[in-house]
């Protein structure tokens, strides 16, 4: 299957074991066989900006263990400069071209979210896997 980037999201949902949608991110995940998972220091930023909000030292040390089981896909220029051409092209939020524009430099094979916007701009790269 290749590797597959992660959207914030994602993993927002199966750290903090949202009801709704961590299921459905599970099954996902586990029905990847044996498919690589990668995330960018973006994800870090918007995982951990809840748990340091509120204080939570035991949420910051679930997301930091969770980070470790991930393959990390740097972020350099080329990554921001295709960014703005997807947010310029998609009117893509500047944190979601960023998320397409990673995945995309880095040749995934996928990019998993549960934004629909993502998957319109990404030309079937994105897949909305809470659906």
């Amino acid at each position: 299957m290749g590797l597959i980037y992660l959207d914030s999201c994602l993993l927002i949902y199966l750290v903090e074991e949202h009801a709704r949608w961590a299921p459905a991110v599970a099954a996902a995940v586990s029905g990847a066989g044996h498919a690589r998972f990668a995330l960018s220091p973006l994800v870090k930023y918007e995982c951990l900006v809840g748990a340091l909000r509120r204080n939570d030292p035991v949420l910051q040390q679930a997301y930091e263990e969770a980070f470790a089981l991930f393959a990390m896909l740097p972020m350099p220029e080329a990554v921001y400069l295709q960014a703005a051409q997807l947010r310029a092209h998609f009117g893509l939020r500047t944190p979601d071209a960023l998320h397409l524009a990673c995945a995309q430099q880095h040749r995934c094979a996928f990019l998993w979210t549960n934004d629909d916007r993502l998957a319109r701009a990404s030309h079937g790269m994105a897949h909305n896997v809470t659906r």
